[in-house]
């Protein structure tokens, strides 16, 4: 169904549903990762390791026991698969000292940047005064957000989850016009966990992991990763692309509130400002793309 025409449906119940258990799964990655290596339960590189693995297993179950069988003409793309693991790698690294929130944040604002940025270069799309604001008002969002300063967030982390955000947004333009995605992503977790492990072997020496921290990264794997995407695959199905962006807006702000619940972390003016810019700027350029598209 051309998007034009699913914008013009209302979701039902059941895909509101599914996008909102996917988008709380999302920002539970945050909420994991930051618990446990915060507790100093498990090394980043074992949490990252861990979680491939774990992801890799329940994204096999689920591909395995579907109703539809994966598509039998797949191509094997390694460049995704070392997306995917850098996109991993960074983040658990990142969150050794950014906040829940905050590393969203970054993590999302860079992700959209990435993805808007590469399609400006490629030519495929055409900003105009009022998207071209947007991007540069999203973009100035997440330099304020790390520029120096009392509130500033560590630069190590924030620099490691900008390049995870690069990561994922090539990750997620190499999945565009996947058959199918839920088996793309599936052997993609798979042909990644080799990298992790790799990783965890030159991160040997300062590898730890108790009984806590390995439920948390295989919780971030199997529940928050592996069901997450098969959830969120699910869902967008039935949604249109400016509904599927613009409802990951979310995740960020879901990330933040769940720190202040769940972790003691605090939402500074600082983080508060630059998630208005930010997501702000990225909700701009996502409508007048949809109005251009509908033209």
């Amino acid at each position: 169904m051309p998007d034009d025409a699913r914008d013009n449906r209302q979701p039902t119940l059941q895909t509101i549903l599914l996008t909102a258990v996917a988008m709380l799964a999302f920002a539970a990655n945050s909420l994991l990762c930051r618990l446990a290596l915060q507790h100093k339960g498990i090394d980043a590189a074992s949490f990252g390791s861990v979680r491939l693995m774990a992801g890799a297993l329940m994204l096999g179950l689920i591909v395995r026991f579907r109703a539809q069988p994966p598509a039998t003409s797949a191509r094997v793309d390694w460049l995704a698969a070392v997306m995917l693991f850098g996109y991993v790698a960074f983040f658990s690294f990142a969150y050794l000292s950014l906040s829940a929130g905050t590393g969203a944040l970054i993590l999302f604002g860079a992700v959209q940047l990435t993805m808007f940025g590469v399609g400006l270069r490629s030519g495929g799309e055409r900003f105009g005064a009022l998207a071209w604001f947007g991007f540069v008002l999203a973009a100035g969002g997440l330099v304020c957000l790390v520029s120096p300063g009392i509130a500033a967030p560590p630069l190590l982390g924030a620099v490691l989850m900008a390049i995870a955000g690069v990561a994922w947004g090539v990750y997620s333009l190499r999945g565009r016009g996947v058959a199918d995605p839920l088996a793309a992503t599936a052997r993609n977790f798979t042909r990644a966990v080799p990298l992790a492990l790799a990783l965890s072997l030159v991160f040997a020496a300062s590898a730890r992991v108790d009984a806590t921290g390995l439920v948390l990264a295989v919780a971030s794997g199997a529940l928050t990763s592996g069901l997450g995407y098969a959830v969120w695959y699910a869902a967008l199905s039935r949604l249109s692309a400016m509904r599927a962006a613009t409802v990951q807006l979310s995740v960020p702000l879901l990330a933040a509130f769940g720190g202040v619940l769940f972790l003691s972390e605090a939402i500074t003016p600082r983080l508060a400002a630059a998630s208005v810019a930010i997501l702000g700027g990225i909700a701009l350029v996502l409508s007048q793309k949809s109005r251009s598209a509908r033209r």
